[in-house]
């Protein structure tokens, strides 16, 4: 399978999910004008020009994060990177509209969006207490969001990532800030952060 991504977009999480899976695939970044690494127009695969886009094995285009997330877990079952029925399932599901919906899409994308007016960067401000609130209440006293490390782990710690290129801060949640270093020291999240930072890093001096 392709992965087309992003250095540290939320594109990672698709990464971090592969690698504790094992998974052979390959990876592609789409640069910030929407270019492939051969000059082709990413946005005649994915019309949005969204990362993460997969490419399946059967050739099948797949968009949207959690919907990827959820495809490469079923793909790989072996290692347990979602529970498979149940009320587990539905706390899976409710973590990942949570990270996507409260964190990633309302409170994050505001702050780097460009185009977002004054008004709006500020009301995503005044979101983020009540949503770490509930973070931080959760993940007092426990190692992941569910029992077991799942990719709703590898999609929060993508977005909490983010905290460092925004004005907000997690000093007053130290549950959330333990959660985060324990995750930096897995292999799959370490691989993963240490390779987009580089190529991150040598996308923003190219475009300097």
């Amino acid at each position: 399978m392709d992965l087309y991504f992003a250095p540290l977009a939320c594109s990672m999480a698709t990464r971090i999910s592969l690698y504790e899976a094992g998974a052979d695939a390959h990876y592609i970044q789409r640069d910030r004008n929407k270019r492939l690494p051969d000059g082709s127009d990413f946005n005649a695969i994915n019309p949005l020009g969204m990362v993460p886009t997969l490419r399946t094995d059967d050739g099948e285009i797949l968009t949207e994060n959690t919907a990827v997330l959820q495809y490469v877990a079923e793909q790989f079952p072996k290692a347990k990177l979602a529970p498979t029925n149940g009320i587990e399932r539905a706390r899976l599901q409710k973590w990942l509209s949570f990270v996507s919906t409260e964190l990633h899409k309302g409170t994050f994308m505001p702050l780097f969006s460009s185009a977002a007016p004054a008004e709006a960067k500020s009301y995503a401000l005044s979101l983020a207490d009540a949503r770490f609130a509930i973070l931080e209440k959760h993940l007092t006293g426990r190692e992941f969001l569910l029992d077991r490390f799942s990719i709703a782990d590898a999609y929060l710690f993508t977005v909490l990532n983010w905290t460092g290129a925004t004005p907000l801060k997690l000093d007053s949640y130290p549950a959330i800030q333990a959660y985060i270093a324990r995750l930096q020291q897995r292999p799959s999240i370490a691989k993963s952060l240490g390779e987009e930072v580089a190529l991150y890093k040598a996308e923003k001096q190219k475009a300097a």
